[in-house]
């Protein structure tokens, strides 16, 4: 793969799987978005952008690359060859069973979460979000999943670079949501220092996942916020009072036929 990218070891091993969670770095965006910007939700020239997503659908073999306007919800699209949903249709989940349609979610510190169950040809994507994921983003992806085919006891998910712990300080009216909606068992991903409070995403999702049935999962440890060289952050770009950020993506497809 030219581009530079990293993958989930779990998911590399699957049969018919392409997959890759991309750094910002490989594309051809400037400033701000430099250098490879997926998201046309923001302010970087859409010229470039095309470009950007090129390079992601040839490393990744496939023929189309399909994203939503995430919006931080619940909802799950089925994507297949009759799809004409465009990228202002809102939504933070797909799944699909036709092969060559890269599935790609949008990402600056939210959590990526890619799936697949080989053996029965179903893949999905999520963009999990706090929000998404306390609503249940993920638990939907399995749902339309399993509609499509999918048994719970094949899907492979992997959770891909996003803000982690040690850099997701988080207010005690952000905590209640979580006791308030999912109950105390959610207290053991709220770290308590002296300084403030802070919140394990991606251990949270990994929760929703394994109460899903999905005994495979795959958690990266890269951190979107501290590793500024890496991966583009919102966090980070709201800490120093810029405008606008790239973002980067997730993206899994079927190949063969």
């Amino acid at each position: 793969m030219n581009l530079p990218a990293i993958q989930s070891a779990s998911l590399a091993a699957l049969p018919n799987i392409s997959h890759l969670f991309t750094t910002r770095n490989g594309g051809v965006s400037q400033n701000e978005y430099s250098s490879l910007n997926c998201s046309r939700f923001s302010g970087d020239d859409s010229f470039r952008v095309d470009e950007n997503h090129g390079r992601v659908i040839k490393a990744m073999g496939s023929r189309r690359l399909i994203s939503l306007k995430q919006v931080h919800g619940n909802i799950v699209f089925v994507v297949n060859h009759t799809w004409t949903g465009q990228e202002n249709t809102e939504g933070d989940g797909m799944a699909t069973t036709n092969p060559g349609m890269a599935l790609a979610v949008m990402t600056a510190d939210c959590a990526p979460v890619l799936f697949a169950d080989p053996g029965n040809r179903v893949i999905g994507a999520a963009h999990a979000g706090w929000k998404g994921a306390l609503s249940g983003i993920t638990d939907n992806v399995v749902k339309e999943m399993c509609a499509l085919g999918a048994e719970r006891s094949s899907i492979t998910a992997a959770i891909g670079p996003a803000i982690q712990q040690s850099s997701y300080e988080v207010g005690e009216e952000f905590m209640r949501h979580f006791l308030d909606s999912d109950g105390r068992r959610c207290r053991k991903f709220f770290h308590f220092e002296e300084e403030g409070i802070y919140f394990d995403l991606p251990g949270y999702i990994a929760m929703r996942l394994a109460e899903q049935g999905i005994a495979h999962v795959d958690c990266l440890s890269q951190d979107t916020c501290s590793m500024e060289q890496e991966f583009f952050s919102y966090r980070r770009s709201c800490k120093r009072g810029e405008t606008d950020y790239g973002r980067q993506i997730g993206a899994i497809s079927l190949t063969g036929g």
